[in-house]
């Protein structure tokens, strides 16, 4: 709410910015969607009462690494410095719009618009709250589970993740060394963040570096290069649904198929700060979308 006095004022002194009232509406936006994001969520929450956090776990017991692990080795003063960091998202996101040039301002506000309309849905295809609230306090020593679904009455934010999806976001904007750097150095903030507050599985921020590549090119309107990054997510979130067993006997094509993706991301985030061209319109960037490679694609 201070936020948004502030940047109504900040506004009003400058009524020929264009770029002013678009922060303004994305402030008040923010708000309702924070309340209409927790009303849906619970609802959903309510609505689907088995959670597959149970799947997320075994797969990271494929890959080798779980959030536990990361808990683990991040102690001391560690916790509360990424607990900051995971908390900073939505004033990021803000201070991301203030930072980037004014005709990028609409292809960022755009690709939020896409990752928190596409998200709730994705979380309603697999549904699971993170380790914290599937094990309990013990949830950096969780014991033996099966793959099974269980009872969980909590919102359902876990998989993809959000918030690695926004941070990769910041990179694949991003112009300027200076704010490249920044913004590699908060998305390896958010991704221990996730990690150490058991807010996240290890799955759920490979899954989510494709799901922010989606978000990314909805906002720039590269139509088909957003339907591709998210049929990987959706592809994961199937995969893990319904094909566990079998992604637990072949932990390999798991391992590989996680590998594939983080490539997939390197590669979107390679074409982004390799390009060399002035901001295209909507409409220019659709039409010329098939120009441009893509990488061979392969998920679990």
């Amino acid at each position: 709410m201070l936020l948004l006095s502030l940047s109504v004022v900040w506004m009003l002194k400058n009524e020929k910015d264009k770029a002013r009232p678009l922060l303004v509406f994305g402030l008040t936006l923010n708000l309702l969607y924070n309340w209409a994001f927790n009303s849906f969520m619970g609802k959903a929450g309510s609505l689907f009462h088995w959670k597959y956090d149970y799947y997320l776990y075994l797969i990271d017991k494929v890959l080798g690494i779980s959030a536990a692990v990361v808990a683990l080795s991040f102690r001391g003063f560690w916790p509360v410095a990424l607990s900051v960091i995971y908390c900073a998202m939505v004033p990021m996101m803000i201070f991301w719009v203030l930072v980037n040039p004014k005709q990028d301002v609409g292809s960022l506000v755009r690709a939020y618009a896409a990752e928190l309309v596409v998200g709730p849905i994705l979380y309603g295809v697999m549904p699971a709250c993170g380790p914290a609230y599937a094990f309990g306090q013990v949830w950096t020593h969780p014991p033996a589970v099966q793959p099974e679904r269980i009872q969980l009455n909590a919102i359902p934010n876990a998989f993809p993740s959000l918030h690695l999806a926004t941070a990769l976001v910041f990179v694949l904007v991003a112009k300027s060394r200076l704010w490249r750097g920044v913004s590699l150095a908060f998305l390896a903030g958010t991704a221990l963040a996730t990690l150490t507050t058991g807010e996240h599985y290890v799955i759920d921020l490979v899954a989510g570096l494709a799901f922010g590549c989606f978000a990314a090119s909805a906002g720039s309107c590269r139509i088909w290069r957003a339907i591709v990054y998210l049929g990987i997510t959706l592809t994961w979130s199937l995969a893990i649904r319904f094909g566990v067993n079998a992604l637990i006997a072949y932990p390999g094509a798991v391992r590989l198929s996680s590998i594939l993706t983080v490539l997939v991301a390197l590669h979107a985030v390679w074409v982004e700060w390799s390009a060399d061209r002035s901001q295209v319109p909507c409409k220019q960037t659709v039409q010329g979308e098939e120009e441009m490679s893509m990488p061979a694609v392969t998920s679990a």
